[in-house]
């Protein structure tokens, strides 16, 4: 049995505790724990698709941080979806919880509408539309209110001009930052909100109104470029969804083909691709052979011979021959709509460094608004500056303070590491573990189905029989084999050529083999215990078993009453990359494990084959655990297996691998990391994957403390100005995203 039939089999539940406890204050305004003033509820959106809102004040990553954090906690929150340029979430949810996700939302500060249906995208097109003409109406009230103040004369009617231009500037840009730091100030917070809106009001009353035109304006063009960044890594896994055409060439009762929306193809229907298009649904060929590209579902690099049997994917490419398939799943229910959603879902687990990130934030907000009221008013008492002087510097500092950069550096990078790892037919299943793949230090592997093909395959013949033609030997044990339904008997049989002969008096022998006459021979195929008790062994012949025996195969014989006349080797065939995947893991500093449930013997072999040195044979799957839970003794531990009879290990492992994703319905729940195709290699891909997220992280986090660290001395010892610190903050947040999003390439 395959690792996939083993997961249709025995489904199970695992979950790893990495990220519990209660969320950590948002650094933009940690307004999860704090009571808003009362708010009605709206009347919740029906439908199967969970509950929608829409936001008007979620303009930005920040905003959604805040509301995701208050709703992570929510028992019945199944996954979040949200919809920036909309102001649009959708809650996956039973309606019995939605009071209570309104509620949670409401007292993060935010008004929470409902919705009937997603906005359409030229309502949501309109709405972008209008935020533009915003900005850029901001953007030009500020550039004329600086121009009236450097060239118009200084009298009091120009003047008063001038900041009549900078507080429109400051209205078209920033009425919803004065409302959330409003807010934000009365719940007793400080977030970026309170601290532009204190900075931009500073300024304006001590006559700094065209830079207070100028900062919000471009602070504004900031959230909106984060925006759409956060938009871009998001949308590397929503556009998955363009994969799968939205329509299929359907065989209809009367036997002709139409063409119908595949959201309405039902299960069981008979779909047709023909060469070059894409595969609208899953389902199991029927007709036809062809070579598929799997590539957009399970990453593999070269296409996939498809005969009548085999599972194709919705996205997937058909390159050659027409192909006919069943349809065994809904659009909905896709391989790949699966993948969407585990990765959306994995969105809202935060990874360690995230988490750190936010509490850091949390303190580092409140610690240099305080340093800015200390230069406010330290400076002129212990430096002898001007008042005016030491508050513009304290002013610049606030602007400064933003901590953007450093917090929306973390949730890129995540999305952008989890969308990298999908497209490559990997899905991790949070942050959180694709942070910890990087600390692997021993991988424990399951043999059959993870390092072998889970099922026996001939693997060497030899002929024994002196004065027997090769052809006849090999077509009397193909007719006896091919009788039989035991494993190693339709193992043989399906290597072997040549049509089989009529069998009489058919019998099988339990724990000896199977026998019959053949074209009036009588005949057996048993194994080496049978041969030995009708005595026609040989010092020869038992030299030969050993041999096989000794490289972990079953031997079967084919023997008529006088003489042994074949040997056939049937083994558990080790794939094609696990060498590679083996070298590759060792190349990272990881110890590869075998744990089996099989003989010593061949486990013994298949370890020696791949180059694996330490073996544990003859495992229960408490014993698989427990040795587990020993090998992270030495640092934290891996298991890779088949994600359900290995299920005990899976979830004491740091981090558990399930091999064989694609094309089975249980699989999901058993394990952290979900490789969509068998390929071992994937899981050093990971570790890789894993340690370049962590280090692209720290280079953000680097750039952003590094780029404000500067502009402090310069703000306090220089002469930055506000508009630069802005530009400053500005250019560090688009680093850090660029940085991220670097993770996207292949």
């Amino acid at each position: 049995m395959t690792a996939h039939d083993h997961a249709h089999d025995h489904p199970h539940d695992h979950h790893h505790d990495h990220d519990s406890g209660d969320a950590p204050a948002c650094a933009h305004g940690s307004a999860c724990a704090a009571a808003a003033a009362a708010l009605p509820l709206p009347t919740p959106a029906t439908g199967d698709a969970g509950l929608l809102l829409r936001i008007p004040a979620m303009d930005c990553p920040t905003e959604e941080g805040q509301i995701r954090r208050a709703l992570e906690g929510l028992a019945d929150v199944h996954g979040l979806r949200f919809d920036l340029p909309a102001r649009a979430l959708r809650v996956d949810a039973p309606p019995a919880a939605w009071p209570a996700v309104t509620a949670a939302i409401q007292r993060a500060g935010f008004e929470a509408q409902a919705l009937t249906a997603p906005p359409a995208g030229a309502e949501v097109a309109q709405h972008q539309r209008r935020e533009l003409a915003r900005l850029v109406g901001a953007l030009t009230a500020a550039v004329a209110a600086e121009l009236l103040h450097y060239f118009a004369p200084e009298t009091a009617a120009w003047r008063g001009a001038g900041m009549a231009v900078a507080a429109g500037a400051i209205a078209l840009s920033g009425l919803s930052v004065f409302r959330k730091g409003l807010a934000s100030l009365l719940r007793g917070q400080l977030n970026i909100n309170a601290l532009m809106a204190v900075a931009v009001t500073g300024a304006f009353v001590i006559g700094q109104w065209p830079e207070a035109a100028m900062v919000m304006a471009l602070y504004a063009l900031a959230e909106l470029i984060e925006a759409r960044s956060v938009e871009r890594a998001r949308n590397a896994i929503t556009s998955l969804l363009a994969l799968s055409p939205e329509t299929a060439e359907v065989r209809q009762p009367d036997g002709t083909w139409a063409r119908v929306a595949a959201a309405s193809v039902p299960v069981g229907a008979t779909v047709r691709v023909k060469p070059g298009e894409r595969f609208a649904l899953d389902g199991r060929v029927t007709e036809g052979r062809g070579a598929v590209d799997q590539s957009p579902v399970t990453g593999e690099s070269l296409p996939v011979d498809k005969v009548p049997g085999d599972a194709v994917f919705a996205g997937t490419i058909n390159q050659s021959g027409a192909l006919s398939f069943e349809v065994t799943k809904p659009a909905s229910d896709t391989v790949l709509a699966g993948i969407i959603h585990a990765v959306e879902a994995a969105q809202a687990q935060r990874a360690p460094t995230q988490r750190f990130v936010d509490r850091f934030a949390a303190v580092y907000t409140p610690a240099v608004f305080l340093l800015a009221v200390a230069v406010a008013v330290g400076t002129p008492l212990l430096l002898g500056w001007p008042w005016l002087t030491g508050l513009y510097k304290a002013l610049v500092l606030l602007v400064i303070a933003c901590p953007c950069a450093l917090v929306i550096s973390t949730p890129v990078t995540v999305v952008s590491g989890l969308a990298a790892a999908a497209r490559r037919g990997i899905l991790i299943k949070g942050g959180v573990h694709l942070e910890q793949a990087r600390r692997l230090r021993v991988l424990a592997l399951d043999k059959t189905g993870t390092l072998t093909e889970g099922r026996p395959r001939l693997v060497a013949q030899q002929l024994l029989a002196d004065d027997a033609s090769r052809e006849g030997v090999l077509r009397l044990a193909r007719s006896l084999a091919a009788r039989s339904d035991h494993p190693v008997a339709q193992a043989i049989a399906k290597a072997l050529e040549g049509e089989p002969l009529p069998v009489d008096d058919f019998a099988a022998d339990i724990g000896r083999g199977v026998h019959g006459r053949v074209a009036g021979r009588a005949l057996i195929l048993g194994n080496h215990r049978w041969v030995h008790e009708r005595g026609l062994c040989t010092p020869a012949l038992e030299a030969l078993m050993q041999a096989q025996e000794a490289e972990g195969r079953t031997v079967s014989l084919l023997a008529d009453e006088h003489q042994v006349l074949a040997l056939f080797a049937v083994a558990d065939a080790v794939k094609a990359t696990s060498r590679e995947a083996v070298a590759e893991l060792r190349t990272l500093g990881v110890q590869p494990v075998m744990l089996t449930g099989d003989n010593a013997a061949t486990a013994q072999a298949i370890a020696r084959q791949l180059g694996i040195d330490e073996v544990q044979a003859q495992l229960l799957p408490q014993d698989k655990q427990q040795a587990v839970v020993s090998l992270g003794q030495r640092g934290p531990v891996g298991m890779v297996g088949d994600g359900v009879n290995d299920s005990p290990s899976l979830a004491a492992a740091a981090v558990g691998f399930s091999m064989g994703a694609a094309g089975t319905d249980t699989a999901k729940e058993a394990a952290d990391v979900l490789i969509m195709n068998d390929d071992l290699r994937k899981v050093a891909e990971t570790i890789r994957l894993s340690r370049r997220t962590h280090a692209v992280l720290w280079q953000n986090i680097a750039l952003a403390l590094g780029i404000k660290a500067v502009f402090f001395v310069l703000a306090v010892f220089g002469s930055a100005t506000m508009w630069m610190a802005v530009f400053a903050d500005m250019g560090a947040s688009l680093l850090v995203v660029a940085n991220g999003l670097r993770l996207l390439r292949r």
